[in-house]
């Protein structure tokens, strides 16, 4: 069984996919940027951009009753790899021991600096409400 997960609290996107879903006793968050509530892309820097982008993704994990602590995988999408040591400076302090698995690389985005997938494991290793 999957379920759709939704918050108000971030982005809700306007393509054929879900904020995250929840299955199998875990949330699969789709690819976030920096993007407010409408959509507009914020900040200039990699620093800032990255720092928003997680915000996002602590958001639709929270509507999914997890939190970054939950994170076992993320995948990264720089625009630029020459970013990383400035990304992961913002990215180090969302995350605590044990780090999630990471997968990290250069890509064409449209108008952003990052895009960052996450995979959590939801509390208790199983669905909620089922």
């Amino acid at each position: 069984m999957r379920r759709a997960i939704r918050t108000r609290e971030a982005f809700a996107g306007d393509g054929p996919y879900s904020q995250a879903v929840l299955s199998g006793g875990f949330v699969f968050v789709s690819g976030q940027g920096p993007l407010d509530l409408h959509g507009n892309v914020v900040g200039e820097t990699i620093e800032e951009q990255t720092g928003l982008t997680l915000r996002n993704i602590e958001r639709i994990l929270a509507a999914a009753g997890c939190t970054m602590d939950d994170v076992v995988k993320v995948n990264v999408i720089l625009r630029h790899i020459g970013d990383f040591d400035k990304f992961n400076d913002v990215y180090r302090t969302y995350f605590r021991e044990p780090m999630p698995a990471r997968t990290c690389y250069e890509g064409g985005l449209d108008g952003i600096l990052v895009e960052i997938d996450a995979i959590a494991e939801a509390p208790n290793g199983k669905e909620r409400g089922t």
